[in-house]
């Protein structure tokens, strides 16, 4: 079946807040063409995270959409289904916790239970992911989404200059202790670890300018950074802590609702998220496929795109 033809009638685009998010209706992303697929890039630029409901995706269909972005992304921790190394599991039932004592004590732990930007441990961390949930809870399960682009533009201009001449270390192991125990990652070289570590780490700019908009964001987050390397420990750990608090000011976030069957894309270049555990006892189930990115970098005078409906 050929994706719809892009009229009005057919494509509606509803924001879901002020500064992030929009639902997307009228694409078959199982079948979509060039010129649907341009659209679709130009809304995630544009609105950051998209969602799509009432899809039908296979697995072959999903992979085959995220690679339309760009090469897939492998985690270096999760293990995918068989035959699927690029498809991460979304699973959550009454085994499931987000308390790190029940974890360790053998319950499944919750995808996603914390703020973070996916994978930002990296050297070059993913560009986007695309979650597809096929089941969901009858309440609760929802995700939240925080847009890094409007809480920088908030900021002073004297902060701003402030963090666009710092770095910050990212490092995978909190995060990925807790989740896969004292499991090795797949591939060392592939995730250029330092010194042989079992976790990924990198150091990234505080500030980042998108390689497609040239917006500046802010990208530090609680799943991964770990500390400022210009600063003392005391000012990293006092900065970072209102950083973190600032990206999570509700004007600059969005809460997206599931429904089954619904595809969520996001840019981790200028987002990061969490996934709200309020459904305990209640499945929760989908996969998601990453697109890798490049290495993040600070442009002070990159031009900024503006991003609308193609055509």
């Amino acid at each position: 079946m050929p994706s719809l033809p892009l009229t009005q009638s057919t494509l509606r685009v509803r924001p879901l807040s002020g500064h992030i998010g929009a639902e997307i209706e009228g694409l078959d992303l199982a079948h979509l063409d060039n010129e649907g697929f341009a659209t679709l890039k130009s809304l995630f630029l544009q609105y950051q995270v998209v969602i799509l409901r009432n899809q039908a995706l296979t697995r072959d269909q999903h992979i085959a959409l995220g690679k339309r972005f760009g090469d897939l992304h492998v985690h270096p921790m999760a293990k995918g289904p068989e035959g699927y190394p690029e498809i991460f599991p979304i699973e959550a039932d009454a085994n499931s916790s987000n308390d790190p004592k029940a974890i360790r004590s053998g319950k499944r732990a919750v995808n996603g239970g914390h703020w973070h930007s996916d994978v930002s441990c990296d050297i070059e961390p993913p560009l986007g992911s695309l979650l597809y949930l096929r089941d969901v809870p009858e309440y609760g399960g929802d995700t939240l989404f925080s847009s890094g682009y409007a809480a920088y533009e908030a900021l002073s201009p004297a902060l701003q200059s402030l963090l666009e001449g710092l770095t910050a270390v990212h490092s995978g192991e909190a995060t990925y202790r807790l989740h896969y125990g004292h499991q090795a990652a797949k591939d060392r070289s592939q995730f250029g670890f330092k010194n042989g570590a079992d976790y990924p780490e990198a150091v990234h700019p505080v500030v980042r300018t998108h390689p497609e908009t040239g917006r500046k964001s802010l990208f530090v987050n609680r799943g991964f950074t770990r500390e400022i390397v210009e600063l003392s420990h005391t000012e990293s750990q006092a900065l970072l802590e209102f950083l973190y608090r600032h990206q999570e000011t509700p004007e600059f976030t969005v809460r997206l609702n599931w429904t089954p069957n619904s595809l969520a894309i996001w840019d981790n270049r200028c987002t990061q998220h969490r996934a709200i555990f309020d459904y305990s006892g209640q499945a929760r189930r989908g996969e998601r496929v990453t697109v890798k990115g490049d290495r993040p970098y600070f442009n002070e005078t990159a031009d900024v795109v503006e991003w609308g409906l193609v055509g």
